[in-house]
């Protein structure tokens, strides 16, 4: 078994990326994308099921598990891979984007932030000390440092005053993570969509020292293509060779946007959140299985798709278990819907190898616009 943390980047092709995450619990294959167990399960799937899509890691969520069952229960009980049974890597991310997010509930300090629960209204300090002490009683193989994350838009003093709150934040998860073999802490990138304050960000991040850097700050509300012009210089502003993982995205084309300009990891609730609603990815665009359309349609959601939603069941029963609201409908789609996120990264793992990104990005694109009202 791996005894250290490394990265092997193992080819390029413009800026898109693809290597491999070296962990003492196994290998990450880059481009990857990490499903979210927020309560230390991905909603509606086993475990078993999540690794037969191809996922190499999930991410947990800080906030919530620090609220339930509590950091120190899951510690005592063994820590959060056997406790949710997932044996393989596992990021955690630091509980300040849900922190940030509870708005009125919540106060901002230099020493770090004071909220309410949301579910029984006690009082909490989330510190970056604090933060550090919750990833390691959970036993995370990827330790996210603690930062503050504004909403977009918002005013560049705003932006510039929390981009160094978060870097002073940094320094300070640095010093409380500590050395621990095996595990890794990742510095967050903060500066909006200033160009010269991302600067300033990664500079700091680099002074410091981490294991991978993450762009964070996106994907909250300030649209693709702005995400995406951010991205074309950010990325490039962190180690070439470390791990560069966007937080929080995305939809297909935001995750083939963001390996284009040389993002190595991805998150988001997308695939499973969707699956439950009746929200189905396919190669050729989003299918919606409650429209009635489906109710007599007896071909799978994608004739190409090695799911067991897609082999083993017709659009016709998928539409029935929706509309009937049993609880097969969000599994089977969720499952859908994770095996198309993985496979989606298994393609541009190996176009990147084989040096042929661009023209299978056109065909991906190609293939979305068709849309899905015709058959396959």
């Amino acid at each position: 078994m791996q005894k250290t943390f490394g990265f092997d980047l193992k080819a390029t092709d413009g800026k898109a990326r693809t290597g491999v995450i070296s962990t003492p619990r196994g290998e990450i294959r880059t481009p990857a994308f990490m499903p979210v167990g927020t309560a230390a399960t991905v909603k509606a799937m086993m475990p078993e099921s999540v690794r037969e899509t191809g996922a190499d890691i999930l991410l947990g969520n800080t906030y919530h598990l620090m609220l339930r069952p509590t950091a120190e229960r899951i510690d005592r009980l063994g820590g959060l891979h056997t406790f949710m049974n997932w044996e393989r890597p596992i990021l955690t991310d630091s509980g300040g984007f849900q922190v940030m997010s509870l708005a009125g509930l919540r106060k901002l300090t230099e020493e770090g932030v004071t909220f309410a629960s949301h579910i029984d209204g006690s009082k909490h300090l989330l510190t970056p000390e604090r933060s550090m002490e919750i990833q390691r009683l959970l036993g995370s193989d990827i330790v996210m440092c603690f930062d503050e994350c504004p909403a977009l838009p918002a005013e560049r003093d705003r932006i510039r005053d929390s981009m160094e709150l978060s870097m002073r934040w940094a320094a300070r998860s640095r010093d409380a993570f500590g050395d621990r073999p095996g595990h890794a802490l990742f510095g967050i990138q903060q500066g909006g969509l200033e160009e010269d304050l991302r600067g300033e960000s990664a500079a700091a991040l680099k002074s410091i020292g981490f294991d991978g850097y993450a762009v964070g700050g996106l994907a909250v509300g300030e649209g693709q293509e702005a995400m995406f012009g951010c991205l074309d210089y950010a990325p490039d502003m962190l180690p070439v060779d470390k791990p560069r993982y966007l937080m929080g995205v995305g939809k297909p084309s935001d995750i083939v946007g963001a390996v284009k300009r040389g993002i190595d990891m991805m998150d988001c609730v997308l695939p499973s959140r969707s699956g439950r609603t009746g929200q189905a990815f396919t190669r050729r665009g989003v299918v919606n299985i409650k429209n009635a359309r489906h109710a007599d349609d007896p071909r799978p959601l994608d004739e190409t798709c090695r799911c067991p939603a897609c082999r083993n069941y017709s659009r016709a029963y998928l539409h029935h278990v929706f509309r009937s609201n049993e609880m097969i409908s969000g599994m089977l789609l969720t499952w859908h819907n994770l095996t198309y996120f993985q496979d989606l990264m298994a393609e541009m793992r190996a176009a990147i190898a084989e040096a042929r990104f661009e023209a299978w990005e056109a065909e991906f694109h190609a293939m979305q616009a068709l849309g899905d009202i015709e058959p396959l």
